[in-house]
């Protein structure tokens, strides 16, 4: 079993910066990559940015360039976010990939961008 648990959301000004963490827990070794999904009111679920467990990362068009997702050895994963936008507003949610074919997600973290 794995559980991961966000924390670093919040109210920010548009052009600001904040930082998501994401803590993992229980069988690590199983995690194949993790990363971040975010979902707007009324929108569907979306990727934002993964990681693999050989640090390969991958980002949505969208937030390329402004936000760095990174890995701190199997328990932790974060995305820093730069020149924050009011449509990056949503709820950020931590994934991880568990034997490749199992989703694990956290309970979510709102990001709110104020114009």
């Amino acid at each position: 079993q794995v559980q991961l648990v966000e924390s670093g959301g919040g109210l920010v000004q548009a052009g600001g910066s904040l930082r998501l963490s994401c803590a993992a827990s229980g069988r690590l070794f199983n995690i194949n990559r993790m990363g971040w999904y975010r979902q707007a009111p009324g929108k569907e679920r979306e990727l934002v940015a993964v990681v693999t467990s050989d640090s390969k990362a991958n980002y949505a068009d969208s937030v390329r360039g402004r936000f760095t997702i990174s890995r701190a050895n199997a328990d932790y994963v974060y995305l820093q976010m730069n020149s924050l936008k009011p449509e990056d507003t949503a709820v950020y949610y931590c994934n991880a990939l568990v034997y490749g074919r199992i989703e694990v997600w956290g309970q979510g973290t709102l990001v709110t961008v104020s114009s």
